[in-house]
């Protein structure tokens, strides 16, 4: 085979593959990424991004997530008929910001801005996406893939060693891996959303407008993406073929209108689509050289991105074993199951209830996300034997190996040379792991230093953290920070105290991968990651 290609294609170029190719590339590991539609897709789509995804999108160092994300309306539900509203209230619930959360607030922000934020990132590693380029099949040999794919009705013989699809459960990679998505398609709750451009005499901008019932019912949502009288709508009524209906502009028009008692001026329909829920899962999630990522999986446009693209590229490098590749099914499928099994809940409470306040629950924001179970995580302060808790809710006063890394700002650099970073978060990057050395005083830290050496500078970078007595101005150090802990964020949200020494091994998807006593518990960490280490 011919490797001088980029060895790993990516086929979708929606956010999930966008993603799965930006953290590749960032790791050095060269991408391939196509799209079977000859255009960028437009509509937002499913426009929400939770706390988690925020952090990762941050790690990637794409802030304009964030920055250009909006917050999310309260949403008005109004009496039958009548532009008087009932009730007043926010579908997410409140958090408090905290030092170790700085996205405590889930954002809005449509698909096609996001693919948009998330394709120039790319290009500034000169990749772009390879429109109007479909994947026809997939054959597999124990040192690599040849694709088939086709443009413009031209067929090209593609070969690389690996190909992630991420072109939905209905697209062509996970039939040709042979994966199942099985489960059931819901006919009891079906609705056609999309975006609009209209002017509605008496409904603000400011809030999530609803009419009706979840069973039958529309509701307009404010967005400027797409236009300063825009909105986007979602219409249900399952007494009615809704298929047709997304079909047809004027049914489209008509439906609002008929539930919505003011005087309506529609103007433009941009996009819009049925939908029903589908309550299924892949039976895993790789097959040989082969992976899936994205909504067939859970839905975020990160987390198993992330979880894959680390490992991948060690393997890529030749400092890891393929065996590594194995925990990604390991990891993930308990996450996607338990959040299945969650939102199915949601669903048939809402549905019952009529209540779309039911979904204010703090585990949508996924930071309580997990996998202190897996073989490759090393926890020597834990207590072995806790169930399985992989989609849980954040608890703050615990953290173990397997959780996701909590941040801690006004970090004070005491270290050789400049440096910008003042918070912990700063430090985490899809690259390397980054071991933080919790230590009374520097000269605690140096066995743990020493150890270190050993290791890729590219792929493990090394922070000690001391506590707010520590009287230092500047010190010349092996490590690649120092760090005070002025305000005992660190120390607080780690939960270390002041005269302990405590190691944490945080890995490039920003979770902790280890938590051990010394030097010796960092090597059998690394272990388990890399070869001959």
């Amino acid at each position: 085979m011919n490797f001088t290609r980029p060895p790993v294609l990516v086929v979708g170029a929606g956010p999930a593959g966008l993603v799965a190719a930006l953290t590749l590339l960032q790791n050095g590991i060269p991408v391939r990424i196509i799209d079977k539609d000859p255009n960028p897709r437009i509509g937002q789509r499913g426009p929400g991004i939770w706390s988690r995804s925020l952090e990762l999108f941050n790690f990637l160092n794409v802030p304009e997530v964030n920055d250009q994300g909006k917050s999310i309306f309260a949403t008005r539900s109004y009496k039958l008929g009548t532009l008087e509203y009932a009730t007043e209230s926010l579908m997410v619930p409140h958090m408090e910001p905290t030092p170790a959360i700085p996205f405590h607030i889930a954002k809005l922000l449509g698909q096609q801005l996001l693919d948009v934020i998330l394709r120039r990132h790319l290009e500034k590693f000169s990749c772009s996406v390879e429109m109007g380029t479909e994947l026809l099949s997939v054959e597999q040999s124990d040192e690599g893939v040849t694709a088939v794919l086709a443009k413009n009705g031209i067929l090209e013989t593609f070969d690389t060693k690996w190909v992630i699809g991420a072109d939905g459960a209905k697209g062509v990679t996970r039939k040709q891996l042979g994966l199942t998505f099985l489960g059931e398609t819901r006919d009891d709750i079906r609705m056609v959303l999309g975006d609009i451009c209209l002017k509605a005499t008496g409904l603000d901008r400011a809030h999530w407008h609803r009419f009706g019932s979840f069973k039958r019912g529309a509701s307009l949502r404010p967005t400027d993406e797409i236009g300063e009288d825009g909105w986007q709508f979602v219409i249900s009524d399952n007494d009615l073929d809704l298929t047709k209906v997304a079909e047809s502009e004027e049914m489209i028009f008509e439906m609002i209108r008929s539930f919505i008692p003011t005087e309506i001026t529609f103007k433009k329909l941009v996009w819009v689509s049925e939908w029903r829920a589908n309550i299924r899962m892949v039976n895993k999630l790789s097959e040989g050289r082969g992976f899936v990522v994205g909504g067939m999986l859970v839905h975020s446009p990160t987390g198993g991105q992330f979880n894959l693209g680390w490992k991948l590229a060690l393997v890529e490098k030749g400092l890891a074993n393929k065996s590594l590749l194995e925990t990604y099914n390991a990891e993930r499928l308990p996450v996607i199951s338990e959040m299945l099994e969650m939102t199915t809940t949601i669903l048939n409470k809402t549905i019952e209830t009529n209540n779309l306040n039911v979904a204010r629950t703090p585990i949508l924001s996924m930071l309580g996300i997990n996998c202190r179970f897996s073989d490759i995580v090393l926890d020597e302060f834990a207590i072995p034997g806790k169930p399985i808790n992989a989609y849980g809710v954040l608890d703050e006063g615990n953290l173990e190996a397997g959780d996701r890394a909590p941040d801690a700002p006004n970090m004070l650099h005491v270290g050789s040379g400049r440096s910008d970073v003042k918070t912990l978060f700063g430090l985490y990057r899809p690259w390397y792991h980054t071991v933080l050395v919790f230590a009374p005083s520097h000269e605690d830290a140096t066995p743990i230093l020493g150890a270190l050496e050993t290791y890729d500078t590219s792929v493990v970078r090394s922070a000690v953290v001391l506590p707010s007595s520590a009287s230092v101005m500047s010190v010349a150090s092996p490590a690649d920070f120092v760090l005070v802990d002025q305000e005992r964020h660190a120390y607080s949200a780690y939960l270390v105290e002041a005269g302990q020494m405590k190691v944490f091994v945080i890995r490039p998807d920003g979770v902790v991968g280890a938590i051990v006593h010394g030097a010796e518990g960092v090597k059998k960490y690394f272990s388990k990651i890399f070869l001959d280490a």
